[in-house]
């Protein structure tokens, strides 16, 4: 068992592991479902394909990529990284995957998020986290807002995906904002 790296209320966040490729891993990259939001499901994706992204994203300075494991089963439901880690601009790009379609919707994106977040924001000293997602990826974008990102701009046409050009919506939040708005949901959660 590998050991946690964040620990949250319903989830761990912990380092992607080569036996993680012999899991349903491997499948949500070959679901067009699943990756109807994001940028993959172009190419067929194997477990091959899989360790070597595991291998490789473990020794890449500029990445943090973890596994998101539900703590009350242990399973692996998803993905969550922060990449292209800049320490000079102290910057880096939010990405999100929950593979596993029973833990769509249950809020596990949103606690990964807001885990890793705190700890690029206080263990990394970043000043500005930020994440780009499909104009249709409804659940990217709700989790980008209870992070507290606003808006910053659209790529039109900047993707395509199943047939058609798709635009691209950015989001980012400075650390001065992200604390603000984590103050003002605790509050609103406490009352």
């Amino acid at each position: 068992m590998t050991p946690s790296f964040l620990r949250g209320e319903r989830i761990d966040l912990r380092p992607l592991v080569e036996a993680d490729a012999d899991g349903p891993y491997v499948s949500w990259f070959n679901d067009a479902d699943t990756c109807r939001g994001n940028s993959h499901h172009v190419r067929p994706y194997s477990a091959a394909d899989a360790r070597a992204y595991i291998a490789r994203v473990g020794a890449a300075p500029d990445q943090l990529v973890l596994a998101i494991v539900r703590r009350d089963d242990g399973r692996h439901i998803g993905n969550i990284a922060l990449q292209a880690i800049n320490p000079v601009y102290r910057t880096a790009e939010l990405s999100i995957m929950v593979g596993e379609r029973d833990a769509w919707g249950q809020g596990y994106a949103s606690e990964a998020a807001r885990l890793l977040c705190d700890h690029g924001f206080r263990a990394l000293n970043l000043n500005r986290i930020a994440c780009g997602t499909f104009a249709g990826n409804g659940g990217m974008r709700r989790v980008a807002e209870r992070l507290g990102m606003r808006e910053e701009g659209v790529r039109r046409q900047a993707a395509f995906k199943d047939g058609a050009y798709v635009d691209v919506v950015e989001y980012g939040v400075l650390r001065a904002e992200y604390e603000s708005a984590r103050v003002a949901a605790e509050s609103r959660e406490a009352a």
